[in-house]
């Protein structure tokens, strides 16, 4: 493929899903989420998923029927004891993420956890920690990084094609406000977590950790947050990040970074399978995929082949998603709920 002057020469292919070692899975809480992982991972990627675990027996056995999954336990722990699972998906609501995957984690298992990665950074810390006492793999599953068009988003701008950063936006907003878990303090529902994380991940995966943190939104009537903007800065630099969430209205879910030599404008949904446009000023736009590229399929396969990819290397981290970046993401996010007053049972 032809790449303009102003990007570089030769863009990335991504790592291809299926050319990853497999690995036996379990899938601890048979939620939507974990629906789709069990839709995607097995038919795009050679991973196996072997057991599904739930606190309801029968949710799992339906869940284990539905897609095929050879074994189904009524016990969180019943699953994580199960010799024939290497990894565990940990799929259950944020306020669980901690205790779950401390429980695989001191079963001997490795463990990809759904974001947000726990409910705060304290709990994150604990999780990792014990996942590097027992020498096994941790991540969050911030699928996101792993798709094709951010692989490549991030070589363009690697490349310097944008010159200096100075904004990056992100917005994500979808009507969930009858969402039971989402308006559970209890089970650190709001819009934050659940929403906020992802264009709060893209503005991380370019510009690191930020070095002020300013919140402004609004709470539901039980005291979760119901939409919020985040503006981020960055010590060192000119940069401003602003990361938009909301459970009350569907946004365009859209994104972008600008620099002093052009912009990428990312389109929506911007943290699912996308594409996007490099608009260099004073050249010619160019936009990937190439015109004519199939839509890629699924996408959860791309974080469960990384972790395929990690484990069999050996690694108890991934350089995509390490430790690093979900502690920094959790900070940023704990600092926002601080400033906009909003606090879960049990923290």
């Amino acid at each position: 493929m032809s790449v303009p002057a102003a990007t570089p020469r030769s863009l990335p292919a991504p790592p291809d899903p299926a050319q990853a070692p497999p690995l036996r899975w379990g899938i601890l809480g048979p939620g939507g989420i974990a629906g789709r992982f069990a839709r995607e991972v097995p038919a795009f990627s050679r991973q196996q998923l072997v057991a599904v675990g739930s606190r309801n027996a029968r949710r799992a056995e339906a869940f284990a029927a539905r897609h095929g999954i050879a074994r189904a336990y009524g016990s969180y722990e019943q699953l994580v004891a199960d010799p024939d699972v290497e990894v565990v998906y940990v799929a259950t609501p944020h306020s669980a993420h901690h205790e779950h995957a401390l429980l695989a984690l001191r079963a001997g298992k490795h463990v990809l956890v759904e974001k947000a990665f726990a409910r705060n950074a304290g709990e994150a810390r604990e999780v990792l920690d014990t996942a590097r006492a027992r020498g096994r793999f941790a991540m969050e599953a911030m699928w996101t990084r792993f798709l094709p068009h951010m692989v490549v988003l991030r070589s363009v701008v690697a490349s310097g094609a944008l010159g200096e950063i100075l904004a990056v936006t992100a917005d994500h907003g979808q009507r969930l406000d009858t969402v039971e878990r989402l308006l559970a303090p209890e089970l650190a529902g709001g819009a934050l977590l659940d929403l906020g994380v992802y264009p709060l991940s893209f503005a991380h995966s370019l510009l690191g950790a930020p070095s002020t943190v300013h919140a402004v939104g609004s709470l539901t009537d039980v005291g979760v947050d119901a939409h919020e903007a985040v503006t981020l800065t960055y010590a060192g630099t000119r940069a401003v990040a602003v990361a938009q969430s909301n459970m009350l209205a569907t946004t365009a879910t859209t994104a972008s970074v600008v620099g002093t030599d052009g912009r990428i404008d990312v389109d929506g949904p911007f943290h699912q399978p996308a594409g996007f446009t490099v608009r260099p000023f004073g050249g010619r736009a160019w936009s990937w995929p190439p015109a004519g590229t199939p839509a890629e399929p699924g996408g959860f396969q791309h974080q469960a082949a990384e972790v395929a990819r990690c484990v069999a290397g050996g690694r108890h981290e991934s350089a995509v998603m390490p430790w690093a970046a979900t502690l920094e993401v959790m900070e940023t996010m704990d600092e926002a709920r601080r400033q906009l007053g909003v606090v879960y049972p049990g923290e």
